[in-house]
C-alpha cells in the first residue's frame, strides 16, 4: 500500500491563484449587483419625480383653467361698443386657447359671449 502524503501549510501556487480567482469572482459580481441596484433605484426615482411634475402641472393648469373661467362668468357681458378692450379680450381668449387652457369649443363659446 503506497501512501502519498498530503501537504501540510501553506497551499501551493495554484492553489493561491485559484483562491485569488475566487475572491475576484465574488468581488465583481457584487459590485456588478450593487450598480444594477444602484441604477434600478435612481430609475425608480426618476420615474416618480416625472410623474409628480406631470401632476404639478395638471394641476396647475386646472386652477388656471378654474380661474378664467370664474372671471368669465363674473364678467358682465360687454355690448360690443368697448373697440379696444374687447381686441384686447379677443386677443386674451386666443393666448389661452394657444397655449392649450381653452379648448377650442370653449375659445368659440367665449369668442361669442364677447361678440354678443
Amino acid at each position: 500500500m503506497v501512501f502519498r502524503a498530503r501537504r501540510v501549510g501553506r497551499p501551493g501556487l495554484l492553489g493561491t491563484v485559484a483562491r485569488t480567482a475566487v475572491v475576484a469572482g465574488t468581488a465583481q459580481a457584487t459590485s456588478n449587483a450593487m450598480n444594477r441596484r444602484s441604477q434600478r433605484k435612481a430609475e425608480e426615482q426618476q420615474a416618480y419625480a416625472d410623474q409628480q411634475a406631470e401632476q404639478q402641472a395638471a394641476q396647475q393648469q386646472a386652477a388656471y383653467a378654474q380661474q378664467v373661467q370664474a372671471q368669465q362668468a363674473a364678467a358682465p357681458a360687454a355690448a360690443p361698443a368697448g373697440g379696444d378692450d374687447l381686441i384686447a379680450k379677443l386677443q386674451q381668449l386666443g393666448q389661452l386657447r394657444d397655449s392649450g387652457v381653452l379648448t377650442d369649443d370653449e375659445f368659440a363659446a367665449a369668442k361669442a359671449k364677447l361678440l354678443g
